[in-house]
């Protein structure tokens, strides 16, 4: 579920899902700002693929352990530049 394969679209994947969410943190974001970001773009039919909350955490775990990601002074989420 990671990785998009034969049987699973990026956009289906936490790779894919990944990525859309860190378009949203070029500007630091908390967790709730995030994921409602996330539900208006499903609504609004901007992203394909219809997410848990828990797979949602999932994917922020995963940027957050790959260094994609990291909390601010604040308490957000921002972007890790390298």
């Amino acid at each position: 579920m990671i990785l998009p394969k034969k049987q699973l679209s990026l956009n289906e994947s936490f790779f894919g899902f990944g990525a859309f969410l860190l378009q949203r943190l070029s500007v630091p974001a908390t967790v709730d700002e995030l994921w409602e970001y996330y539900k208006d773009s499903y609504t609004n039919k901007k992203y394909p693929v219809k997410f848990s909350f828990d797979q949602f955490i999932m994917a922020l775990d995963y940027l957050y352990i790959i260094g994609a990601i990291r909390e601010d002074e604040k308490g957000g989420l921002c972007y890790e530049a390298a």
